[in-house]
This record gives C-alpha cells, structure tokens and sequence, in this order.
C-alpha cells in the first residue's frame, strides 16, 4: 500500500503532458509540502504557486527543475492561487533575480497591500477575531510563543499582475480559465483548463484534509458562507481532475466537493449541538469540539492550530446566525451565541 504522505517525495511528476507536479517542502510538522505545477513548453516556463522562500524549498524546485532541463531563471511567469506565504513568497524572491511575472487574484490587494506595509504585525487580524471569540487566554499564549513579532517585508511585495474573476489566461500549449474561489482567502483563485479536463486547485479543494477558512491579513465577512458558494460555483463546472497544492492528484473535482460540503454540513450541526450544550464563545465552543480527521480535543492541539480552529469554529457559528439557527449578542467585544428557531 503506498504511504499517505507518498506525494510529498522529492521530484517532478508528470500528471498531464507537459505539466509536472513539484512537491516542495514546508518547515511545520502537519502540511509537509506543497505542490507548485509547472508548465513546460519550448517558449515558456510557467509555475502554478511558489512555495514558501526556504533554501530547503529553492534547492528542491532547482534539482526538479534540472530534470526537465530548466532552471529558475527560465521561468517566464507565476500564476498564483493566493496570498499564503507557501504559495506566494518564493515567487517574489525569484522575482527580485531574475524579473519573473507574479499574477495573483485582484482579491488578495487588501492584503498584499497590508503585509507589505513596514512594520506590519503578522496576525494582527487573527488576533482582533480572537478577541471577539473569547479567546483572552489562547491570547495570551500566542503572544508569549512569539506570534504578535512584525512581519520581515523582503517576501512580501505586490504582483505584476492583479487576475480578475473568469480571465482566460493564454499559455500558447493550454489556455486557463481564472476562477474567484473565496473562502480560504477572499482573493483565492483556481485555475481550471476545461479542454484539457483539469483543475489547478490551490487549496480551495483538497483530497485529504479541509483547508482553514478566512485566514489572512485581512479577512472578509462571513468567510465560511463564501467557501460554501465557492464549493457551489466549483461543482456546476464540468468535472475535472484535481491538481491540489497539499495532496495527490486525484480523478474527480466533484467528488472531493461533495465530501467537503457533507463535512461543513456536519460540522454545522455539531457547532450548533455544542451551543445547544451551553457553549457561549466561539473559544468555547470550539473546546468542547474535536479536530482533525483524529478528533484530537482542542487541549492536545498546540496553540496556532487551537487559534485555527477556534477562528474556524467562529465562521461556523456567524453562518447558524446567518441562518436563524443560532443568534448573537455582543458582551463587551465578545460575541455570545445562544440557540434560535431552526
């Protein structure tokens, strides 16, 4: 049986003609790796995501490189799928070598243009939702493990390129269509070649885990709601192979689609259930929870995985409020959820 982990071997893979997935790796212990796709033609180089700016990351993508007989300085242009640091960053710092193209979804400016800023707070706005979450203690443990220090801004700088919703983007060999994915971020993107039957896409869809909701320097309202749409304008597209950042390849987009809603469905109803069983805060909340496809208890997670999920659980929470399921009241900055009418 392979290994689950298998897809983040070192390499350049082959997954359509021209098109090699490129595992990179990640310095935290959950997510190993993520997968940069590049396309390989005569005329162009064209990379699908960066990876995270780690030496480990750059001589990886130079040895799988080397294989297809290129090197970074060949790459003609980035495409991509979101502002997170291990899909983004290393695409500017090949930038500031060689002048490489970065293109990312208009939707990431706000925060593009906050983490580029001098002396930005890296999550100040994590930090802010976590206030109205009741979170005061995982606060204070945040802080103290360093994670209120400001932001080095050598990796973060604007795009070449702002992509709009639906641009059809020319390859020469391929032709993709930009799609707004929000949700995981507000600007995500997944890039969808309907002739060729294929879907670079980021971390909108994932064959073996749910990708956090909304964190991002500047997070949208109801960021949860806007995944589940995002899912929705996914799924009525014609099915296609699943080229994720985290993950193998995979045959069905819409099949991994229907897992995640069931899932968000789920969850929903459990969130509600624990309010039900007296849960006040979003913190709360997310504590008499389990996490993870282990159902690890919050108190065995370390503190910026409990500071996911409790984000997490607070996005589920607004949309039972949005739904009348739940209502709301502010208590001094904290929100306070209470059962409503289903």
């Amino acid at each position: 049986m392979e290994r689950r982990d298998a897809w983040t071997d070192p390499g350049a893979f082959e997954v359509e003609p021209g098109i090699h997935r490129i595992p990179l790796p990640l310095p935290q212990d959950g997510l190993k790796a993520v997968n940069v796709y590049a396309i390989v033609s005569d005329d162009d180089l064209v990379l699908i995501d960066g990876g995270w700016a780690l030496d480990a990351a750059r001589s990886r993508l130079e040895e799988a490189l080397a294989t297809l007989d290129r090197t970074p300085a060949d790459i003609t242009r980035f495409l991509v799928t979101h502002a997170h640091r291990d899909h983004y960053t290393q695409a500017v710092a090949i930038r500031r070598e060689f002048g490489t193209r970065v293109e990312i979804g208009v939707g990431e400016r706000d925060s593009l243009e906050s983490l580029s800023s001098p002396g930005a707070i890296s999550l100040t706005g994590q930090f802010q939702v976590l206030e109205t979450c009741g979170a005061q203690e995982l606060l204070e443990r945040l802080r103290a493990a360093g994670f209120s220090r400001r932001i080095p801004n050598e990796n973060w700088e604007l795009p070449d390129v702002w992509i709009e919703d639906r641009a059809e983007i020319d390859l020469g060999v391929r032709s993709l269509t930009a799609v707004h994915t929000p949700g995981h971020t507000r600007g995500h993107l997944v890039f969808a070649d309907e002739a060729e039957g294929i879907m670079f896409a980021g971390d909108h869809v994932l064959p073996h885990i749910t990708p956090s909701i909304g964190f991002e320097k500047a997070p949208g309202t109801l960021p949860l709601s806007s995944y589940l749409d995002s899912l929705a304008t996914v799924r009525k597209m014609p099915d296609m192979r699943l080229l994720p950042a985290h993950g193998p390849v995979t045959a069905s987009v819409h099949e991994r689609v229907d897992e995640l809603v069931a899932h968000h469905d789920a969850r929903l109803n459990a969130t509600r259930s624990a309010v039900v069983a007296g849960s006040g805060t979003a913190y709360e909340t997310a504590r008499a929870l389990t996490w993870t496809r282990r159902e690890h208890r919050f108190d065995d997670l370390d503190p910026f995985n409990q500071m996911l999920a409790t984000m997490e659980t607070a996005a589920h929470l607004d949309v039972l409020v949005a739904q009348g399921r739940l209502s709301a009241a502010d208590d001094d900055g904290v929100t306070i959820y209470a059962v409503g009418a289903e």
